[in-house]
């Protein structure tokens, strides 16, 4: 690329580079996520990966269990404004620091919306240990088919 490069009307890009950069972040199938999909299916549990757990809402979540209704997040500390990892960019800190607060925002809606229709959401963040968020995972699951089972009338 040139020296003279110049972003596109509207581009957050502060240069080429930062472009490549951040084009290149993945928002799924990151490494924390397939660690913790890795133990939760060893586990025997089965789930949804990428989907919407409300047709009408337009977010997806990390894994999704439709017959107990949870929805699992593992969010990015610098994406999701983690209270121990956040560090505000020093390029551009007014656009990011905004984004970031417009994902938080975003984050508590999806919570409420989704607890509102009758769904557990369970949140991580990417830098706590995967096999703690498994079991706590697999933990939620249970204890919700059990409270299926229970509602249930005998046949």
């Amino acid at each position: 690329m040139s020296d003279n490069w110049t972003p596109p009307e509207g581009s957050w890009a502060s240069s080429a580079a930062r472009r490549r950069n951040m084009q290149a972040i993945r928002s799924r199938d990151t490494t924390p996520e397939r660690l913790i999909r890795r133990l939760v299916h060893a586990q025997g549990l089965r789930y949804r990966v990428g989907a919407r757990p409300l047709a009408d809402l337009r977010r997806t979540a990390d894994m999704v269990f439709r017959p107990t209704k949870i929805a699992v997040f593992i969010d990015g500390c610098y994406w999701h404004g983690c209270p121990e990892h956040y560090v505000s960019p020093k390029t551009n800190p007014g656009y990011w620091s905004d984004k970031v607060a417009r994902n938080m925002a975003r984050d508590r809606d999806t919570d409420q919306r989704l607890t509102e229709a009758g769904w557990t959401v369970l949140r991580f963040w990417e830098h706590e240990p995967s096999e703690d968020c498994a079991a706590r995972i697999a933990a939620e699951v249970e204890k919700r088919r059990t409270a299926i089972r229970s509602t249930k009338p005998d046949s």
